[in-house]
């Protein structure tokens, strides 16, 4: 079974949902006989991954110029050109924005299969062309899809009520790993950090996340002692995500680390005394998980997608408030929660790429 996977900035080691997701799932798929090929935008290659493998998932990059705006339009329609040179049983289509390309792909006579990561319109990034656009992607990608995989209940009710799209739609969540802990603590130190003396949170640094918020209610708890750790970077420098790197540096008690993977990441998971998600906006925030996998505390946003049955109710703050998640997170430091146990079974890699293959013997069938 070939598949060209599009949609995905890349893998391996590039920042975002949907590349994680990718990059833990399409290896399994690899494993389980499939022959997967991603196309990568180029202009996210950088020295350190240019390779045209990994881990038995072919690479291919095809241009895409490094402006929010039009990146994923242009990738994706040059995509499904080099796609229809490799001649694919399915093609696989990430996330609302490539998917208004959908009709297209039908048209060059490819099955397609697409996953809905979310309502990505709801991104304070997007004005009000990007918005209708991506609302429209949505909507071809309900129409013309032969199958579609949503990654939580919050999508699902989105396809059935705006678009009366009940058949062919699947739910697969997001996975998380199994953590080997780390035992050394040299990079947390580096950036000046003890371990349990830090709050965490991790993503892209755009609007939505509200992290200029976190970093408010942080400084209004008066945490003595303790500092505030932010990991992850912006895709594109705007006036946003420069604003709020010079709000952070102003803060002598917040530390960013940019885009980390692997042992530096393992430390500052291993080491947090509580992982904060303040998010407006999310799909199936796979931060999340990972932070439930290595045990930790959380205090989230109480917007449908982080409302995972494994919580509890005191790990949720009104979303949009600072008083509020000051209020939640000056509870939860008085009485930290530490080592807490989470079941995970539903979101097990293995078994989420199983489903995935069963989703594509099935359009194969039909």
């Amino acid at each position: 079974m070939k598949i060209v996977v599009i949609g995905t900035r890349g893998i391996p080691d590039i920042q975002g949902g949907v590349e994680t997701h990718c990059e833990e799932l399409y290896p399994r798929l690899v494993a389980l006989g499939c022959d997967v090929t991603i196309i990568r935008r180029s202009c996210y290659v950088t020295d350190d991954n240019r390779i045209s493998e990994y881990k038995g998932v072919k690479l291919i990059d095809v241009y895409a110029p490094r402006r929010k705006s039009t990146e994923a339009f242009i990738h994706t329609t040059l995509a499904l050109m080099k796609a229809s040179k490799l001649k694919p049983d399915i093609v696989h289509i990430h996330a609302i924005g490539p998917a208004l390309c959908t009709p297209l792909a039908k048209m060059m006579g490819f099955k397609v299969v697409s996953t809905n990561h979310g309502p990505d319109y709801d991104r304070q990034k997007w004005g009000r062309m990007a918005k209708a656009a991506l609302k429209l992607g949505e909507k071809q990608q309900a129409r013309y899809s032969n199958h579609i995989i949503a990654i939580s209940h919050v999508i699902v009710d989105i396809l059935k009520r705006r678009y009366n799209r009940f058949k062919n739609v699947s739910i697969i969540y997001n996975g998380v790993n199994s953590p080997v802990k780390s035992t050394a603590t040299d990079y947390i130190e580096s950036l000046g950090l003890q371990p349990g003396k830090y709050i965490m949170t991790m993503g892209r640094i755009v609007p939505e996340k509200r992290f200029d918020w976190l970093i408010e209610a942080f400084q209004r708890a008066r945490f003595n002692g303790y500092k505030l750790v932010i990991v992850g970077d912006s895709d594109h420098n705007d006036m946003y995500s420069n604003q709020f790197k010079k709000m952070a540096r102003d803060n002598d008690n917040v530390v960013l680390t940019g885009f980390i993977k692997g042992e530096k990441l393992n430390q500052v998971l291993t080491n947090a005394a509580l992982f904060v998600l303040p998010s407006t906006h999310e799909g199936l925030p796979i931060s999340l998980l990972e932070a439930m996998s290595y045990n930790l505390d959380v205090l989230v946003s109480d917007i449908p997608a982080n409302r995972l049955p494994e919580l509890d109710h005191s790990d949720f703050f009104t979303v949009d408030s600072i008083s509020s998640l000051t209020k939640f997170l000056s509870r939860k430091m008085r009485k930290p929660q530490k080592g807490r146990k989470y079941d995970l079974a539903n979101y097990n890699w293995d078994n989420i790429a199983k489903q995935t293959l069963d989703v594509y013997r099935q359009v194969l069938k039909k």
